[in-house]
């Protein structure tokens, strides 16, 4: 088993900039593929990015390439997005996710946390 728990969510305007945390604990960090995904109203929850558990291979939804950046601390069992240039149509729902392999399929995840709300108003 393995526990998530986002943090780092909030208001922020267009164009600013949002650290996401998720701190892991359980079985060993350094096992899984870490992923953030994210759920706005009304829509099914999208991969955003992804990192081998080395730290060298990262994944990126093409909608975020070049804003976001996916990072881990294998030290710290921490996987931080670092999302600049906002734009409103970021707002949703952040979760953070742990599995085996990466997949930009939701449902293949095993683990999640329960989410961190990112508003971005313009």
């Amino acid at each position: 088993q393995v526990q998530l728990v986002e943090s780092g969510g909030g208001l922020v305007q267009a164009g600013g900039s949002l650290r996401l945390s998720c701190a892991a604990s359980g079985r060993s960090f350094t096992s899984y593929v870490m992923g953030w995904f994210r759920q706005a109203p009304g829509k099914e929850r999208e991969f955003v990015a992804a990192i081998h558990w080395s730290g060298i291979r990262t994944n990126y939804a093409d909608s975020v390439k070049g804003r976001f950046t996916i990072s881990r601390d294998n030290v710290k069992n921490t996987v931080y997005l670092q999302m600049n240039s906002l734009k409103p149509e970021d707002t949703a729902v952040y979760y953070c996710a742990a599995d085996q392999v990466i997949t930009t399929i939701a449902p293949a995840w095993d683990y999640w946390g329960q989410g961190t709300q990112v508003t971005v108003s313009s």
